[in-house]
């Protein structure tokens, strides 16, 4: 998948990691960004074209995909935290609203766009995930449940879709400094540099990225003898 004259489709792209990859989409020479976000005003980018999507809203994902019929890229970026674990008396309510946009979110993306990509040429599709897929960390077990279910669904698009020639990738990263992390004293990589990688990755054929050290390291502590989803 080559940036230069893409076209590509960023939900959640008015804050955060999704900013990031819109700037640097743009950098490379991306024919068009579309910039995607619930409140159509919060995207203030310049060169982007701002986009009203809730990826909760089939409705809204269906009429992004009929209105939209040239991406070649989409990057499922949208995602939430509620730092919270099973067991609170909020649990039950946290794993669901994680799990419908981080999810839900991305399936419902994945299905209404899968045509589209088809129809030009294959492209690719990023799934924006984390190392918490593969481990969970106290008043974190939820948002590891909503990322390890989008890991499970990133593999299975991957088969389901190499048929049409669609790159299906996977991101795995640790904690970034973005908003979302705010207030959490734990080492962070930068959000340019893990785009960076990530784009790199994405235009040298990659199907998974390990974006910064924390993901390197999750990822090889699987196959310990005591591996590292047993804490």
């Amino acid at each position: 998948m080559k940036i230069k004259d893409s076209v590509v489709l960023v939900t959640g792209a008015n804050r955060g990691m999704g900013l990031e990859f819109a700037r640097a989409l743009l950098a490379r020479g991306a024919r068009k960004v579309y910039a995607a976000a619930r409140d159509r005003s919060s995207i203030r980018l310049a060169g982007v074209q701002p986009v009203r999507l809730d990826v909760t809203r089939p409705e809204e994902v269906a009429a992004a995909a009929s209105e939209l019929g040239d991406v070649t890229f989409v990057i499922n970026n949208a995602g939430i935290s509620r730092r919270d674990n099973f067991l609170s008396p909020s649990g039950v309510e946290a794993v669901r609203d994680e799990l419908e946009v981080n999810f839900f979110g991305p399936l419902l993306v994945s299905r209404a766009f899968a045509p589209v990509l088809a129809r030009n040429g294959g492209g690719a599709i990023l799934n924006v995930l984390s190392a918490l897929s593969w481990i969970s960390l106290p008043r974190s077990s939820t948002y590891s449940a909503s990322k390890a279910a989008a890991w499970s669904l990133t593999n299975g698009l991957r088969v389901e879709l190499r048929a049409q020639k669609t790159q299906v990738v996977a991101m795995h990263v640790g904690f970034v400094e973005t908003d979302m992390t705010a207030g959490l004293d734990v080492p962070k990589a930068k959000a340019d540099d893990v785009v960076r990688r990530v784009l790199d990755a994405v235009e040298a054929g990659a199907e998974e990225v390990l974006a910064d050290e924390t993901a390197l390291k999750v990822k090889a502590g699987l196959t310990a003898e005591r591996s590292a989803y047993l804490g």
